[in-house]
């Protein structure tokens, strides 16, 4: 009875097989060795960083053995010899970086196989096989790296939920600012608080449609969907159009923005105030949309928040005051007369331009006109706030 030929693998022998697997360190070594020549930014990497890419590439090597022997294992063994790598691998060198590894591999495999083939038809079939397998390792590395972008970009949404929640809760200064860093938020950076209602109930939808407004704004942001409420912290200026423009990213219903602070860390108090205003804009029913929190001082005092009323005595009550009685008296009379100039000046028996030289002289101390309706409803909470806080003792 005659021999039975020896198996063949792929059309390859047993005994180029054998040749094949014998040489594959020193394939790899002279892949490193063609990706130091030949790729500049190689050489520059550290020692152990080369000597894990070479590890790698030995893996990678033995594993074309293995595929070669049994191809119904090639996705899961290729997949094995890359996900040996350090997790570390995808910070030292990016995508098209660890891309142009695997072809400079490829390149050198392909100089040398041919030596190893027991004859031409073997040489074909060896060739041939390289880049099936190479074609594998690509996907396999694609396959990593997104796997490692998706594994990062988790981490970072949560990491970023937690530094907003932190700053809506007023958490210490160092620990927002460190999980802010780690983000990439620029420390010096002004920030802003805009709150309102989602614009979808699936949060990642929102997150995208935020992230893609922002990119266009070149705005840097940070934001949070807690439940009903989207919460958005605005790095930079932040004046009217951008606040517009921010404003689209909501759901219906009002967008309060609070006042800009001059860092991160201070951005609680932003976020206070942003999110008392949006508690007491139904106080507001014409109120535009986004509004500040500031213009919402007289709401957010009757709604019992202890800061607007603050600002309202320091801001108005106080500077009122302190110019003297003929300007508090004139303005008291000038709201009690349902903002008629003429009535006023009978009642302090003065001229008309005496009352206008007041009243500019109010405004001047306080940012609001007596003359306009929204400003004079400011003014007279105002007053009234600073009323009950001397019969407290407050002031």
């Amino acid at each position: 009875m005659g021999q039975t030929s020896a198996p063949k693998h792929h059309g390859l022998s047993a005994k180029t097989l054998r040749r094949l697997e014998r040489a594959s360190g020193r394939l790899a070594s002279a892949s490193v060795a063609a990706m130091e020549q030949r790729l500049p930014w190689f050489s520059r990497l550290p020692a152990d960083q080369r000597a894990s890419i070479l590890m790698i590439t030995q893996t990678g090597a033995a594993g074309f053995v293995d595929w070669l022997r049994d191809s119904q294992e090639a996705l899961r063994l290729t997949t094995e010899a890359f996900r040996s790598a350090p997790q570390e691998l995808s910070r030292w060198i990016g995508l098209r970086q660890a891309v142009g590894l695997v072809r400079m591999a490829i390149e050198v495999f392909e100089e040398q196989l041919p030596e190893l083939a027991a004859n031409d038809a073997e040489q074909a079939a060896l060739i041939e096989g390289i880049l099936r397998y190479g074609r594998e390792i690509a996907f396999a590395t694609a396959n990593s790296y997104a796997a490692a972008a998706e594994a990062r970009g988790a981490w970072d949404a949560r990491l970023e939920a937690l530094v907003v929640d932190g700053i809506v809760r007023g958490d210490a200064e160092e620990a927002v600012l460190s999980r802010a860093a780690a983000l990439g938020w620029e420390p010096g950076a002004t920030a802003t608080v805009v709150v309102g209602r989602p614009s979808s109930d699936d949060p990642p939808t929102v997150v995208f449609e935020v992230r893609r407004l922002a990119a266009r704004l070149a705005k840097p942001v940070l934001l949070s969907v807690q439940g009903s409420r989207l919460i958005i912290v605005a790095g930079g200026a932040t004046d009217g159009p951008v606040l517009d423009k921010l404003a689209v990213a909501f759901g219906d219903g009002p967008v309060v923005a609070g006042p800009t602070v001059a860092s991160l860390g201070e951005a609680h108090r932003s976020a206070a105030e942003a999110l008392s205003g949006l508690r007491a804009v139904v106080g507001w029913p014409a109120a535009p949309r986004p509004v500040r929190s500031v213009d919402l001082l007289p709401e957010r005092a009757l709604s019992g928040d202890a800061e607007a009323e603050r600002l309202l005595i320091d801001e108005i009550a106080q500077p009122l005051e302190a110019a003297g009685p003929t300007v508090l008296q004139t303005v008291e009379t000038y709201l009690e007369s349902g903002g008629v100039l003429e009535t006023c000046a009978k009642a302090l028996f003065v001229h008309p331009n005496t009352v206008r030289y007041r009243l500019r002289r109010a405004t001047e101390l306080t940012g609001r006109n007596p003359t306009d309706s929204r400003d004079a409803l400011v003014l007279r909470v105002a007053l009234t706030v600073g009323r009950l806080a001397k019969a407290r003792g407050i002031w």
